[in-house]
C-alpha cells in the first residue's frame, strides 16, 4: 500500500515537473514556502518563549530571519483564516466567514467545507499566472473535490492531504486526496470523536491501541511536500504547507511520544471533551509540536540540499490561537500556549488570533531581527508580489498592505488599522489602530436577557496592557468613536453573513 501511494505521488510530480516556464534561470524569481501550523499558540515555540516543548528547527529559523511579534491570523478559526490568507481580503470582505462543514462534493451533503467561488483564491492563482509551480500539502478546507473550491480549480497544480477539516481530526485516516483522486491508507476505520470504552484501564497503554494505525498522515504529507520540492527545484515554485498539527485529536507515533516520556505530571484523558482519549495528553501535545518542528526541519534541510537557500522566501506562522484549556485533553495553561495573552481560539482577544510569525530570506532579510509592525494574513499576497518583483500583478480590491519594506529593512508607514470579524461564538468584531484595540461580542440579533450586555465595545491599550485586563472605553470616548466608525464601515453583508449592518447602538449606551 505504501509503495502504491509513493508511486502515484512520484508519477504526478514527474508530470508536474515537465512544465515549461518562461522565466530565465538568471532572472528567476524567488521560491515561496509558506508553513502554516494548525491551532499553534503564540507561545508554543521556543523562539516565542516556550520553555517545555522543544522546537530547535523553528528556533534556528527565527535566528536566521525576522520575527514578527504582532502578526495576526486571518480569523480565529480554521477555514475563514485560510480564506483571508488566500484572498488578501479581511474577514469583513472575504467570502468564507465561518467554518461550515458537510457541504460535500459539488454541493451535495458529504465531505468538504463551504466552497469558495471560482477565481476567489488570488494567492495561488496569481503566482500560477506568473509561472510558479504551485503545490499544497496538508489541510485545505475551502471547498470539496469537484466544487468551485477544489484546490485544482483555485490555482493549485498539486494538492495532497485532507480536503475536509473534520476528517483531519484523525491523524490516521482511511484515505487522503491527491488532487481529485482518493488515495487509500493502511489504517482501520474509527471515529476521532469517542471516549475510552467502559471498563478500560485508563493507565494501560493497551486501552488506546485501537486509536492509531500504520500510516500517520503528517508523515505522508511531509514526504509529498519534499517530493514536490525536489521536482520543482529549478523553480520558481510556491509550496503551501498547511499542517494539521497540533490540532486535535491527540495522536502521535510512539517514537515521538517517547521523547517526552515521564517529562510532565500526567492525568489520563478519557475522551470526555469531544476528541480521542490519550494516556499521557501533555506528552502527546508536546510530541506533536516537536514532530512538526522535525518535519519542517526536513523541508529546510532539503532547501539547502537543493542549493535554494538564498533564493527561497520561507514563512512560518499559525492559522489561529491555541485551544481552550482541557479541550480534547489539551493543557494550554500548562504550556502557556498563548504566551500570556488573553483568550484562545474562537475569540478576538489577543490569544485567539495573534500568532507566531517568522520570515527568512538570506541576504535580503536581516538575520536575528524582530519587528513590532502590525501585520495580518491579508498582507501576504501583496507582500509576496512585491518581494518577487511583480507588484504590477497585485489584484485590485485587496485589504492587504505589503510589508516588504519592513522585511527589507526600509522605513514604512504604520498600518492604518487591522479589522477582524466572526459570525461564530455569538458574533464578534475587532479592530486595532496603533496600540488601541476595540472588541465587541454578542452581535447576533437574537433575544437576550435584559441584563445581558449586547455588543458593548471594549477598549484596550495593548502597549500599556498587553493582557487586555483593563477596559478603558469609558475613559476614552474619542478613541471609542474613531474605532467604532471603522467597525461600522468594514462589515459587508455576504451570503454567509447577510446582516446588512451590525448594531452599534450599544457602543454608546444611553
Amino acid at each position: 500500500m505504501r509503495f502504491v501511494l509513493l508511486l502515484r505521488l512520484l508519477c504526478g510530480l514527474i508530470t508536474l515537473g515537465s512544465r515549461s516556464f518562461a522565466t530565465e534561470p538568471a532572472a528567476r524569481r524567488p521560491n515561496v514556502i509558506f508553513l502554516l501550523a494548525d491551532d499553534l499558540g503564540y507561545g508554543d515555540i521556543g523562539a516565542f518563549g516556550q520553555k517545555k516543548i522543544r522546537t530547535p528547527h523553528l528556533d534556528r529559523l527565527a535566528q536566521d530571519g525576522m520575527r514578527f511579534t504582532h502578526h495576526y491570523s486571518g480569523h480565529n478559526v480554521c477555514a475563514p483564516s485560510r480564506c483571508v490568507l488566500m484572498t488578501g481580503q479581511h474577514p469583513g470582505h472575504a467570502y468564507i466567514r465561518n467554518n461550515r462543514g458537510g457541504i460535500g462534493q459539488g454541493g451535495a451533503s458529504g465531505e468538504g467545507q463551504e466552497p469558495v467561488p471560482a477565481g476567489e483564491l488570488q494567492l495561488p492563482l496569481t503566482l500560477k499566472k506568473l509561472g510558479y509551480a504551485t503545490g499544497g500539502f496538508g489541510k485545505w478546507g475551502l471547498g470539496a473535490v469537484g466544487s468551485t473550491g477544489d484546490p485544482n480549480a483555485q490555482g493549485m497544480d498539486l494538492f495532497f492531504g485532507y480536503n475536509d477539516q473534520a476528517v483531519a481530526h484523525n491523524f490516521y485516516p482511511t484515505s487522503l486526496w491527491r488532487n481529485r483522486e482518493r488515495v487509500p491508507l493502511n489504517n482501520p476505520t474509527f471515529s476521532a470523536h469517542q471516549k475510552l470504552p467502559p471498563g478500560a484501564d485508563p493507565r494501560d497503554p493497551a486501552s488506546y491501541a485501537s486509536f492509531s494505525g500504520s500510516d500517520y498522515a503528517p508523515d505522508l504529507i511531509n514526504e509529498a511536500a519534499r517530493n514536490f520540492l525536489r521536482a520543482q527545484k529549478d523553480g520558481p515554485f510556491f509550496l503551501y504547507y498547511p499542517s494539521t498539527v497540533p490540532h486535535l485529536a491527540l495522536q502521535v507515533p510512539a517514537d515521538s511520544l517517547a521523547e517526552y516520556q515521564d517529562a510532565f505530571p500526567e492525568e489520563p484523558y478519557a475522551g470526555d471533551r469531544g476528541y480521542l482519549p490519550h494516556r499521557t495528553p501533555r506528552a502527546a501535545y508536546a510530541a506533536m509540536v516537536t514532530r512538526l518542528d522535525r518535519d519542517i526541519g526536513r523541508l529546510l534541510a532539503l532547501v539547502d540540499e537543493c542549493g535554494l537557500r538564498e533564493n527561497t522566501i520561507i514563512v512560518f506562522t499559525s492559522d489561529n490561537g491555541p485551544l481552550y484549556d482541557r479541550l480534547g485533553g489539551t493543557d494550554t495553561d500548562f504550556f502557556n500556549s498563548n504566551g500570556g495573552l488573553r483568550g484562545r481560539k474562537g475569540g478576538y482577544y489577543e490569544g485567539g488570533f495573534r500568532v507566531p510569525c517568522i520570515v527568512r530570506w538570506p541576504g535580503k532579510i536581516a538575520a536575528g531581527t524582530t519587528s513590532e509592525r502590525v501585520t495580518g494574513f491579508e498582507d501576504w499576497l501583496p507582500t509576496f508580489l512585491d518581494l518577487i518583483g511583480a507588484p504590477a500583478a497585485t489584484p485590485a480590491g485587496l485589504d492587504g498592505i505589503s510589508f516588504a519594506p519592513t522585511l527589507l529593512g526600509r522605513p514604512q508607514a504604520e498600518r492604518p488599522f487591522l479589522y477582524r470579524e466572526s459570525q461564530a461564538y455569538g458574533g464578534q468584531q475587532s479592530v486595532r489602530v496603533d496600540a488601541w484595540k476595540a472588541f465587541r461580542n454578542n452581535l447576533h440579533p437574537i433575544p437576550r436577557a435584559k441584563d445581558q450586555t449586547t455588543g458593548a465595545l471594549e477598549l484596550y491599550n495593548l502597549k500599556n496592557d498587553p493582557a487586555e485586563s483593563r477596559n478603558v472605553a469609558d475613559q476614552n470616548p474619542e478613541i471609542v468613536a474613531r474605532l467604532s466608525a471603522i467597525l461600522q464601515s468594514q462589515h459587508v453583508p455576504s451570503k454567509l453573513w447577510p446582516i446588512k449592518a451590525l448594531d452599534h447602538s450599544a457602543v454608546f449606551p444611553k
